[in-house]
């Protein structure tokens, strides 16, 4: 199924049974939210005020202690290896979240992706609006996820767009200014491809599989999913009240972002606790996603994180998500089960998948935990064991 000309919406329950045909359109006029905070507003308009159990302050602690880990990638290529890998290894299986240095791209290309973005968002609206998207492919420069209507909206600005596989690969979808941004941003992103590659290889060994297992279940290299989404939270006047980024886990396979040195920004979820991730210069913040737990069937875990704004400064990330292959059917790795560890999940392809957030917004776990097979239900595993 090609998701590009699919035009399927689930507006009800989550349930992949109901999606319906029907045009995506915004509900609303799309505001952008750079343009509102440089009006010199004082206070925040209703749309982005969250409910009280959803603001920063709200029910959990937030930690500025506690770090998640931090795991030098060079450790892959000595006397370390092994250790390195068991580090990577604990990270997905207990936090979902690390930071990884020493990986291998060079400084000067992530710091021109970086410019790159900054100079986009720092264009005249109109030229910006030239790239205005859809909610059916969300390519182009966006102010919103979900088309419900009437939806609290997050405090942020972003610009999507696809890499690979080269036949969704459309670059007239991608920036005309800055200048050299195509140019830029493919060299970034051609980088974090053999990045991707090199951690699925790691993973793939650390649950017992052939080195290239999940690099070809993802689609190989030449079908695999790599996608950008450049992430602009400008300063807010009441940042108590909002968010940039709703509580979430991604849909896809794996995350690397790229953050600059404003913090906080991102905040994890650590059992009843939010950990602010520290910015470290040149590194990647790397996260499972939703396809990665369905794959592994619940041993590498996507957890629930979000973007928190301030008053004074605005903040800009660059994530890239290696997905896979949008009609490639995704569910537990066979080698992964047996009589002690069931299917936890039903399969689906990723296209049928992403449906629910580009539809139904950011909703904590929700998607994931909607896909829990019956008979693990029945046998009463809880959604929030996988979690």
């Amino acid at each position: 199924m090609d998701l590009e000309n699919e035009k399927s919406t689930d507006l009800g329950n989550g349930s992949p049974n109901s999606f319906v045909k029907e045009k995506l359109e915004w509900p609303e006029p799309i505001q952008r939210v750079q343009g509102i905070a440089e009006s010199g507003i004082k206070t925040l308009p209703s749309i982005y005020i969250k409910p009280e159990p959803e603001r920063p302050q709200a029910g959990n602690i937030v930690s500025f202690d506690e770090e998640i880990p931090v795991i030098d990638m060079s450790g892959l290529n000595d006397e370390r290896r092994s250790k390195t890998m068991e580090e990577i290894s604990d990270a997905c299986r207990e936090w979902g979240f690390f930071q990884v240095i020493n990986h291998g791209i060079d400084s000067q290309i992530l710091r021109t992706a970086m410019n790159a973005g900054r100079e986009f968002f720092n264009l005249p609206l109109e030229e910006k609006q030239k790239h205005a998207n859809d909610p059916i492919t969300y390519e182009g420069y966006g102010s919103r996820i979900g088309v419900q209507k009437g939806a609290v909206l997050d405090w942020g600005d972003y610009y999507f767009h696809h890499f690979l596989p080269p036949s969704i690969r459309n670059e007239s979808k991608w920036p005309s200014k800055p200048k050299n941004y195509r140019i830029h941003m493919k060299e970034y992103c051609e980088d974090v491809v053999d990045l991707s590659l090199k951690l699925l290889s790691v993973f793939s060994v650390n649950l017992g599989l052939h080195p290239d297992y999940l690099k070809e279940a993802f689609g190989g290299k030449e079908d695999i999913g790599m996608c950008i989404r450049i992430n602009y939270y400008p300063a807010c006047p009441e940042p108590d009240l909002t968010l940039g980024l709703s509580s979430h886990s991604d849909p896809g396979g794996i995350t690397f972002l790229l953050q600059d040195d404003v913090n906080p920004g991102l905040q994890v979820r650590k059992n009843d606790c939010w950990v602010s991730v520290k910015p470290i210069p040149d590194a990647f913040v790397v996260n499972v996603g939703d396809q990665m737990q369905i794959f592994t069937n619940g041993m590498y875990k996507s957890v629930e994180h979000r973007v928190v704004v301030n008053e004074s400064r605005k903040r800009m990330s660059i994530a890239g998500f290696c997905n896979p292959c949008g009609d490639k059917m995704v569910g537990p790795i066979q080698e992964l089960i047996n009589n002690c560890n069931p299917p936890l999940y039903r399969s689906m392809t990723f296209n049928e998948y992403r449906k629910f957030i580009r539809t139904g917004g950011t909703k904590g776990k929700v998607y994931v935990n909607s896909i829990v097979t019956c008979k693990q239900m029945m046998k009463g595993v809880q959604c929030t064991s996988v979690s």
